[in-house]
């Protein structure tokens, strides 16, 4: 083993939990949020000629890794745009921000209906840290969270899910705050410096460091490398596999 790969085992082997994020860290279905965040915005700006069209980096500037409705927000603030909140379960079909949110949500459901495969590198990591006897938890700002662990065939491994759904129940802010993290950890009865952060995105990354964790690992699915490391990463991989001994 060389003293690289031997200081990635110790970011995690010597924890005694492993808090993953969802969405591009378990499961691809992080590019199907890009994908169904970019069709809700180009459909919307196609009736805002004067404003700037939808771009890929949008995804990662504004929207990547937060609440689905902070999403909407700070997407329409990018353009200048303020829309009515509107109820929590407002239509699909109004333009408010919940309206929007809610879009969102149905053109994900449709897409992800026919089944999520996790990824394998994933998979084996996730194995390995059970193996060894650390608990594990998802801490994702997608509501959606329990049903893609359940697409995807996880759901069983993970006894502590805070999801967008419990974060509103808790009043817990959502990332970049460390909240959630530090939600699931107390659920899991560890203090946070015995715990591992998993996130592929800015402001999950950001959330970990901010709360003393015992470290962060970025995993780059297109964030870039040190982009994660700039924003608080311990180290970054592009596969959560090559963590393995």
């Amino acid at each position: 083993m060389t003293a690289s790969s031997a200081t990635e085992t110790a970011a995690w082997t010597s924890a005694a939990a492993i808090l993953f994020d969802l969405d591009g860290v378990l499961t691809p279905t992080a590019a199907v949020h890009e994908q169904a965040w970019q069709e809700l915005f180009e459909g919307y700006l196609a009736s805002q000629p004067q404003a700037t069209a939808y771009s890929e980096s949008d995804y990662f500037d504004h929207i990547d890794g937060k609440p689905r409705f902070d999403g909407v927000r700070d997407f329409l603030a990018s353009r200048g745009i303020v829309l009515p909140e509107g109820p929590l379960d407002d239509d699909p079909g109004n333009l408010t921000v919940q309206g929007l949110g809610n879009k969102k949500n149905r053109i994900f459901n449709d897409i992800v209906s026919s089944g999520v495969e996790p990824f394998d590198g994933s998979v084996r990591f996730l194995q390995a840290a059970l193996e060894r006897g650390l608990k594990v938890a998802v801490v994702s700002s997608s509501r959606n969270a329990p049903a893609v662990l359940a697409a995807a065939g996880l759901d069983h491994h993970f006894p502590v899910v805070v999801d967008g759904a419990v974060a509103a129940e808790e009043g817990l802010p959502g990332k970049p705050s460390p909240a959630t993290y530090q939600y699931a950890a107390q659920l899991l009865g560890l203090p946070s410096g015995e715990c591992v952060v998993v996130e592929d995105a800015v402001s999950g990354v950001q959330a970990g460091q901010a709360g003393s964790f015992h470290s962060v690992i970025g995993v780059d699915r297109g964030a870039g490398r040190q982009t994660l490391l700039d924003a608080g990463a311990t180290l970054v991989v592009d596969d959560l596999q090559e963590l393995l001994p």
